[in-house]
C-alpha cells in the first residue's frame, strides 16, 4: 500500500459550457474515492475564468468532500483586486491557494505585469502572507521555465518564493524523471528545503500533450514519441501505452524517495484512476 505520509492531489480547471460541466462532475466522482489531500481549480491565463474559478471551488466544497483550492495569479487585476479575491476567499473557508504568476494572455508579445498589480509569484505570495495565513503551493520547474535568464536564475526565484512563505512547490510536468531527481538534488544544494511535489501529466491524447509541451518548454523525449506513433487511431492501445508510461514514472520517482504526487487530470477521471489504483494510491482518509 501506499507509504504513510504520502499525499496525492488532482487539479481541474473550470469547465466552459454544460457538457464539459457533467464531464468534469464525473471525474470529481470518480477520483474522490482516492481521498486526495486537496484538489486545485486553475485560473485563466489572463484571469479570464476569475469567477468561475470560484464558482467551482464553492460547489466541490459544498457537493463534495473534497478540500478544493483554487489558483490566484498576478494577471489581469490590481494589488488591492487580488487581495479582495483572496480575503472573499478566505471568508469562504479556503485556507489554501495555489499562488502563481500566470501567463500572457495569447495573442500578446509577452509576460506584462499589470499596472499596479503583483509583478511576480514571490511578490503574490507576500501578499497572500498578508491577508491572512494561508497555505500556499507555488510552482517549481525542472527543466527550467522558458522565460527564465538560466537555471540558476530559476532556482533564485524558487527560493525566493519559500522565503516570501510559500508552503510547498508543485512542479510543471515533465516526462524525464531524472530531470526531476537532478533538480530536486540542486534544490537541496541550494538551502531550499520546501517539499517539492512532482506534477503528473497522464498522457489521453499524445497530440494534446505535444502541444501543452512546446507552450511550456517542456520536453518531450523522443522515444516516448516513438512509442505512441501510430496509435491515435487506436484508443485502447494509446491508452495502454499511456498507462504504462505513466506506472514507470510514478514507480520510479516512488524508487527516490518521491511520496507525493500532484496529477493534472485535464478534466477526465479514467487515465488518472487506472495509475492510482495500479499504484494504490489511494491516500488514508
Amino acid at each position: 500500500m501506499i507509504e504513510h505520509g504520502s499525499q496525492i492531489s488532482f487539479e481541474f480547471f473550470p469547465p466552459a459550457d454544460a457538457k464539459m460541466d457533467a464531464a468534469l462532475w464525473r471525474a470529481v466522482e470518480t477520483l474522490a474515492p482516492f481521498a486526495p489531500s486537496f484538489v486545485s481549480v486553475t485560473y485563466g491565463a489572463d484571469g479570464s475564468t476569475r469567477d468561475r474559478t470560484r464558482s467551482l471551488v464553492q460547489r466541490i466544497a459544498r457537493d463534495s468532500r473534497l478540500i478544493a483550492v483554487p489558483h490566484l495569479t498576478c494577471v489581469g487585476a490590481t494589488r488591492e483586486e487580488t487581495l479582495e479575491i483572496a480575503q472573499r476567499y478566505w471568508q469562504d473557508g479556503v485556507r489554501h491557494i495555489v499562488a502563481l504568476r500566470g501567463d500572457a494572455p495569447q495573442g500578446s508579445d509577452g509576460y506584462r505585469a499589470h499596472p499596479g498589480g503583483f509583478a511576480y509569484g514571490r511578490d503574490l505570495v507576500e501578499g497572500l502572507r498578508s491577508v491572512a495565513p494561508f497555505e500556499i503551493s507555488v510552482a517549481a520547474y525542472p527543466q527550467t521555465h522558458p522565460e527564465a535568464l538560466s537555471a540558476e536564475a530559476d532556482l533564485d526565484n524558487l527560493r525566493a518564493k519559500f522565503e516570501a512563505g510559500a508552503s510547498r512547490a508543485i512542479t510543471q510536468f515533465f516526462f524525464e524523471t531524472d530531470d526531476f531527481l537532478r533538480f530536486r538534488d540542486r534544490c537541496a544544494a541550494a538551502g531550499i528545503t520546501g517539499p517539492m511535489v512532482p506534477g503528473i501529466l497522464p498522457i489521453a491524447r499524445f497530440s494534446q500533450v505535444a502541444r501543452f509541451a512546446a507552450r511550456c518548454g517542456a520536453k518531450i523525449p523522443e522515444r516516448l514519441a516513438q512509442r505512441f506513433a501510430g496509435l491515435e487511431q487506436d484508443p485502447a492501445a494509446h491508452a495502454k501505452v499511456a498507462l504504462d508510461v505513466a506506472i514507470e514514472q510514478v514507480s520510479t520517482l516512488r524508487r527516490h524517495g518521491v511520496r507525493d504526487f500532484h496529477f493534472y487530470t485535464l478534466n477526465r477521471a479514467e487515465l488518472t484512476a487506472a495509475i492510482c489504483e495500479a499504484m494504490q494510491l489511494r491516500a488514508a482518509a
